[in-house]
């Protein structure tokens, strides 16, 4: 491994952490302007959006004067599971954010939405990306004089937009965009708007839609869905929009940049129902089956998928090849993230907790198993033992995209370069390591021809170890210490208690 590679490791090693054999999500922003019920309704959305992080969840609403906030460490419903906070996140406008750390480490002090207040008043913002000159950002800002309060890299832009000598805080948010680099969806909230931005490359999903006169931004579909909104367009890769009394005002400030749409969305992140990058992720995924047939056919009495993400895929797979589609492992939808293993035993039975296989379809049947990604192994290989003791009589193991060889850095939580299976063992290797009678991946080409516009508008450097813009150099970690509160932010759940 030369230094660069050898850099780039530890710097995906401590800026995130992949707790399963997937990879892990990234985050999710929501924004609304215009309704009576805003926190209600982001509330809805990020539930919607629950998917792309489970560690931590905010909402903060504005009534043109006052900003209120209510965040913390876990999923949205436990969150706010005392509905009663509603009453005190006032107002018509709201943005939400679901976490998950691919930098920045899983602390309160680093739940978003991240709130301060710059010369026009109060500022929150949400961020779903990762930057990837964060450490030479951080140096710079730090050396004139910038207080940090948390580890995560989108403070970077709060503080490289306090420092801009434009005058608008749009002016300043432009001149900030233009000094980070990688990938961004950003909601923003002032007392008095919202605003969303993307990178020029459009690496990450957002979407605009409109519930009745309320306009929403979300990070999927699906988000508009829950609330009853209609689906208007995409943000556009390096497109700025802003939403106030007066309406939605769009800008397209940067240079026009070649679009590089993360290609994992319709492997695995984005849900089924969701609409991205020009397709319907449920028919994406079918196509991506249809190929994945296509490319590696066998001879076998059923196709079962890996639920519930494989689910798609498999039926695109069963349907190419005529092999019948069954129900072959049932997963348990209740496993807590509190869930505790503290022994070798309870960490082995982990599987077992969350998959369970039905003897009574898979004895004695040569079955086809589906599933979308192999990061380091661990959890298949488990499976595939579970499916043998449960009767099968041949394992053929087709994965619906291509071997996972590098780590990412926009935004997907993917281990070391030396922890990535496929990035040391030869297929034939990796199959033996899995103990299947045979093992397939759908080749990148494959994959590229399955979605829209696939030959040249995706990022692949996951599965191809090409990286399209600038890496960065050492770790992206900020390190940053202490968590000041802010003045003129309004803590809901402290509300609550003084008035009750």
């Amino acid at each position: 491994m030369n230094e660069d590679n050898e850099c780039l490791d530890n710097c995906s090693n401590q800026c995130g952490r992949i707790t399963d054999d997937k990879p892990g999500e990234e985050c999710a922003v929501f924004c609304i302007y215009g309704h009576s019920n805003a926190a209600e309704m982001t509330y809805l959305g990020l539930y919607a959006l629950q998917h792309r992080g489970q560690e931590s969840t905010g909402i903060v609403t504005s009534n043109g004067k006052d900003m209120y906030y209510h965040r913390g460490l876990g999923l949205v419903s436990e969150v706010f599971g005392d509905q009663g906070i509603f009453k005190y996140l006032k107002g018509n406008m709201a943005i939400g954010h679901n976490r998950y750390s691919t930098t920045g480490s899983n602390r309160a002090r680093n739940v978003q939405p991240l709130m301060a207040a710059d010369r026009n008043g109060q500022i929150a913002t949400g961020h779903n990306g990762n930057l990837t000159n964060t450490r030479q950002l951080y140096e710079e800002l730090v050396k004139k004089g910038a207080i940090f309060q948390t580890t995560l890299d989108s403070e970077l832009i709060i503080h490289l937009a306090a420092m801009s000598k434009k005058t608008t805080f749009i002016d300043r948010l432009i001149d900030a965009l233009n000094k980070v680099e990688g990938a961004y969806c950003i909601v923003m909230l002032t007392k008095d708007s919202v605003i969303a931005a993307r990178d020029p490359h459009g690496f990450r999903p957002l979407c605009l839609g409109k519930a009745d006169k309320a306009w929403v931004v979300a990070s999927e579909t699906c988000a508009l869905d829950i609330i009853g909104a209609q689906y208007v367009r995409d943000v556009e890769p390096g497109e700025i929009i802003t939403i106030d009394k007066s309406g939605v005002h769009s800008l397209k400030p940067f240079k026009p940049q070649k679009k590089l749409f993360c290609i994992f969305e319709y492997v695995y992140f984005s849900r089924p129902d969701s609409f991205i990058f020009g397709d319907c992720v449920d028919k994406a995924r079918r196509k991506i089956g249809h190929m994945l047939a296509k490319e590696s056919p066998v001879d076998a009495d059923m196709v079962i998928s890996v639920p519930d993400s494989s689910n798609t895929a498999a039926l695109g797979y069963s349907k190419a090849t005529g092999i019948p589609f069954e129900i072959g492992l049932i997963r348990n939808h209740y496993i807590g993230r509190t869930f505790i293993h503290p022994s070798q035993v309870t960490r082995d039975a982990k599987v077992r907790i969350k998959f369970n296989p039905i003897r009574g379809v898979l004895e004695g049947k040569k079955i086809v198993v589906v599933e979308d990604s192999i990061v380091r192994g661990t959890t298949f290989r488990k499976i595939a033992k579970l499916l043998r003791d449960a009767g099968a009589k041949e394992i053929h193991l087709r994965v619906s995209s291509p071997p996972i060889i590098s780590p990412c850095f926009y935004g997907m939580d993917f281990p070391t370069r030396e922890e990535l299976l496929a990035s040391s063992m030869s297929v034939e290797e990796i199959r033996k390591h899995m103990g299947v009678d045979s093992l397939s991946y759908l080749s990148l080409e494959g994959l590229k021809s399955s979605v829209p516009n696939g030959d040249n508008s995706y990022c692949t450097a996951c599965f191809s170890g090409e990286y399209p813009t600038k890496l960065p150099v050492g770790c992206q970690k900020s390190c940053l210490e202490d968590d000041t509160p802010n003045s003129h932010i309004i803590d809901a759940q402290s509300l609550r208690y003084e008035n009750d």
